[in-house]
């Protein structure tokens, strides 16, 4: 549905492209579970993806599961809010234990657990975009760390909280750059981690930007997004890990080589 939506296609038009017919084609929206063949080229030519990808992703595909021992000062945390699940992820410096939280997800507990468990002192707060279930814990992390400082693209932050052009903090011996990402979101950004130790390869938290396979809806100019995403997440080197708001992990070469909604993409080249 998310790639119909963006293409402002006709369900009627799929039905036709895809052989299904409109019971199969809803069922198909809904459950996103394929249960007869059809024709992924003619599909894929309406909606602008890439078939060979849109195959491979129907077929069952998922990114191979990331070993994230060579990021030993980065965690997923996963909290459930509203019948979904959404991803915040804690990183920090190895020696000065300064931490920084990316999102809020919907339940701060997990993040008091391990902040207390590893000793953590958490600086900073940067959010990936203003969607409720990545800041429902803005409130509880402000009162719990008085002395945290936020970062965001929203403009109706505060001016200090508002990222800037060519900002980057250091968290220790981490430095963290951000790009602007919109598309999903107005104030969409994307946060890039680097100088890990042992040379581990960049970080990416794309929040709600760039999914596994996928993308993340938007209401607007749908191409547009597609060409940031392109620009500024998929340029980055194909070793890069890349830490969405939903789903499993990924990387870069992952997504060039089997994200349908990139047909120019591929792998080891953006």
């Amino acid at each position: 549905m998310k790639a119909r939506v963006h293409a402002r296609v006709a369900p009627e038009a799929v039905v036709e492209a895809a052989g299904l017919s409109p019971a199969e084609l809803a069922a198909l929206e809904a459950s996103g579970t394929l249960t007869k063949p059809l024709n992924f080229a003619a599909v894929a030519a309406l909606l602008g993806l890439d078939a060979v990808k849109l195959e491979t992703l129907a077929a069952g595909w998922r990114p191979a599961p990331v070993e994230t021992g060579a990021w030993r000062e980065l965690r997923q945390i996963t909290t459930q809010g509203n019948g979904f699940s959404v991803n915040c992820y804690l990183i920090w410096d190895e020696v000065t234990r300064e931490a920084a939280l990316f999102d809020t997800g919907f339940d701060p507990a997990p993040v008091f657990t391990l902040v207390e468990r590893e000793g953590l002192h958490l600086r900073h707060l940067f959010i990936t975009h203003g969607h409720a279930d990545h800041v429902a814990a803005v409130d509880a992390l402000r009162e719990r760390f008085p002395r945290l400082r936020l970062h965001t693209n929203s403009k109706s932050a505060p001016v200090d909280q508002r990222n800037r052009p060519n900002d980057f903090i250091h968290l220790g011996s981490l430095r963290i750059t951000h790009r602007d990402t919109p598309g999903h979101a107005e104030d969409g950004v994307t946060y890039v981690i680097g100088n890990w130790p042992e040379d581990a390869p960049p970080v990416a938290v794309v929040g709600d930007a760039l999914f596994a396979g996928s993308m993340g809806k938007v209401p607007g100019d749908a191409a547009a997004a597609r060409e940031v995403i392109q620009r500024q997440i998929l340029s980055l080197p194909p070793e890069t890990l890349l830490c969405p708001g939903h789903g499993p992990l990924t990387t870069v070469a992952e997504e060039r080589a089997h994200n349908p909604f990139f047909p120019t993409a591929k792998a080891g080249r953006p």
